[in-house]
């Protein structure tokens, strides 16, 4: 970290001060942190949208904020990545794992060396300084889950998608949407355990051209990546089955919207990550200056304006609904 020191009076005073170590002057707002976000897979939309508020940050703020990512979703790649950070001794790193678990030693490592470090996605992870949410997970697994109830009249077979069956945020969203569905719609029914895509939009396509011939009365899907509503829709409009098969997930306009306005897609729901990226390197900052995230605390971000703190993990309320009809309001 660098500091700017302010102009002193002259002479033996100043010597004085130092000396006696009464003042070290630093302007805290003027230092330029180096802050590094690492997301699970470089190159796809969703992280394209974050790392345009990881610029935006930087050029906000004048703090050294970029980010990076592995070619592939790969925890072991995430892992060398993070290795690479605390040897270059950042200030902080901001990471959206593949894996929390396979990530908790190297974090644990970056907190030993005094890196400040800020999760997302990852609720679970222990070896962090904050862990920022955009909305209680459980509550949005359940809001995709009745969406996709409405679109499938409440009954019917349905399968759902995970980016990984190691990610975190994915499966706590599946988990308390099935556990609604049981509760709620007992005439629903899961056809299979979570289907993993890898985060990879032609791996959802062709797992679900493999539902549709395995379960041909399939009425429902629900994907958590931001690729495999695009993959299933794509699957679903080639096999002649639009209107007949519903899909809800988690994606962006950028990605899905063609399908949301040939009705392949019903609805998709997300957060900005853009602004997810600012509220991670915001609080990494306010970290490293030693400022403490409280409950109710405006972030000065959209979604993040009156924050639940629940031990280390920040929550916001920034889920929007996007369905063909608002979708022009949502240009990225």
């Amino acid at each position: 970290m660098t500091f700017n020191f302010k102009k002193m009076a002259a002479g033996a005073a100043l010597g004085a001060m130092l000396l006696g170590g009464a003042m070290v002057a630093s302007n805290a707002q003027d230092a330029k942190h180096t802050i590094v976000t690492v997301v699970k897979l470089s190159g796809i939309a969703w992280f394209n949208r974050m790392e345009e508020g990881v610029k935006q940050y930087a050029a906000d703020t004048g703090q050294n904020a970029s980010q990076v990512g592995p070619a592939s979703a790969d925890a072991a790649l995430q892992v060398q990545m993070i290795e690479d950070l605390i040897a270059k001794k950042v200030d902080a790193i901001t990471v959206v794992p593949n894996s929390p678990e396979a990530l908790e030693p190297v974090l644990a490592k970056a907190l030993g060396q005094g890196i400040k470090v800020v999760g997302h996605e990852a609720s679970s992870l222990k070896n962090v300084t904050y862990d920022v949410e955009a909305f209680d997970n459980a509550a949005y697994g359940e809001h995709l889950m009745e969406a996709l109830a409405k679109a499938m009249g409440g009954e019917g077979e349905y399968a759902v998608f995970v980016g990984n069956l190691s990610a975190k945020t994915h499966n706590e969203w599946v988990d308390a949407a099935i556990a609604y569905q049981k509760a709620k719609y007992p005439k629903m029914k899961l056809v299979a355990d979570k289907i993993e895509s890898t985060e990879q939009q032609q791996v959802a396509y062709q797992k679900t051209k493999e539902l549709l011939r395995t379960y041909p009365n399939l009425k429902g899907i629900q994907g958590s990546a931001g690729e495999d509503v695009v993959g299933a829709a794509l699957a679903v409009e080639e096999a002649g089955l639009t209107g007949k098969v519903s899909i809800v997930g988690t994606s962006l306009v950028s990605v899905a919207g063609p399908y949301l306005e040939s009705g392949e897609i019903n609805m998709i729901s997300f957060w900005d990550p853009a602004k997810a990226g600012i509220a991670m390197n915001k609080v990494a900052a306010m970290a490293i200056e030693g400022k403490e995230v409280t409950d109710g605390m405006d972030l000065g971000v959209e979604g993040y304006n009156k924050v639940r703190l629940t031990g280390k993990v920040i929550y916001g309320q920034a889920w929007v609904d996007v369905t063909k009809d608002n979708m022009g309001e949502y240009k990225f």
